[in-house]
């Protein structure tokens, strides 16, 4: 399967930035030899830079996602954005469940679960995130953490068209620390399992990484064994070391 190198761009860029930076990702990967022969390109930008984005990406390989999608596809659901919504304006994807929201927006496994079920109703791919944080890894819990967020946040319905997982261990984003090898290892094969008891195609579905991916660690975590992409952050805000990324898959 094509790896899938996905940038978060979270709460980052104003609007001339946000263009200015589609831009270079756009122009350096049409001089880039051969990457989207091999593995997909994905921006998540803020909602807010959406429409901007997408004029950039437009008739390019680059798509464009949301970053979160409400249950509800329309209605007063003040500062919501529906599925709905990213549709219409052409993204294709949508990150569901990051840490950061379940943590500041106290988001559980449920609301996970009916905004992916929303998500692929409305023809969009649903990047799932599930991962642990330091306390539960010290506590040697992270593979029942994740194995606990994979069932209750996996709609029915979900297969390898429609969903994508994304392991990000949550001492690991934004920290500078990475996971090593061999814990991505292990926990992209205890992911793997689980896939495999739950969906029909669950050998299939992609599996990224995410956490404190760049250029220096790329090459490593995504020749490891089940990793088939990344869910970038910091590093998907410089279009030189975002493109070197999608170069190391």
């Amino acid at each position: 399967m094509k790896k899938l190198i996905a940038g978060n761009w979270k709460m980052n860029l104003h609007k001339e930035d946000a263009v200015q930076l589609a831009s270079s990702i756009t122009q350096k990967l049409s001089e880039a030899d051969g990457i989207t022969d091999k593995c997909d390109i994905l921006i998540c930008p803020p909602t807010i830079h959406i429409s901007s984005v997408l004029d950039i990406c437009e008739n390019t390989a680059v798509n464009v996602g949301g970053q979160d999608c409400s249950i509800h596809n329309e209605g007063a659901y003040t500062g919501q954005t529906s599925p709905a919504m990213l549709k219409d304006y052409g993204c294709t994807y949508t990150i569901l469940g990051h840490s950061e929201r379940r943590e500041y927006q106290n988001e559980t496994d449920s609301d996970v679960n009916k905004k992916a079920e929303s998500a692929h109703k409305n023809g969009l791919i649903a990047i799932i995130c599930v991962g642990e944080s330091e306390a539960e890894r010290n506590a040697d819990a992270q593979e029942q953490i994740v194995e606990r967020q994979l069932t209750h946040s996996i709609p029915t319905g979900a297969n390898a068209e429609n969903t994508i997982i994304a392991y990000e261990p949550v001492w690991a984003i934004g920290t500078g620390k990475t996971a090593s090898p061999a814990d991505v290892e292990a926990m992209h094969a205890h992911i793997r399992n689980i896939l495999k008891q739950t969906l029909k195609d669950g050998s299939d579905v992609r599996i990224l990484y995410g956490g404190s991916m760049k250029p220096e660690n790329a090459a490593d975590l995504l020749s490891t064994p089940n990793v088939d992409g990344g869910l970038i952050g910091g590093a998907s805000l410089k279009a030189d070391q975002f493109i070197e990324i999608a170069e190391k898959a």
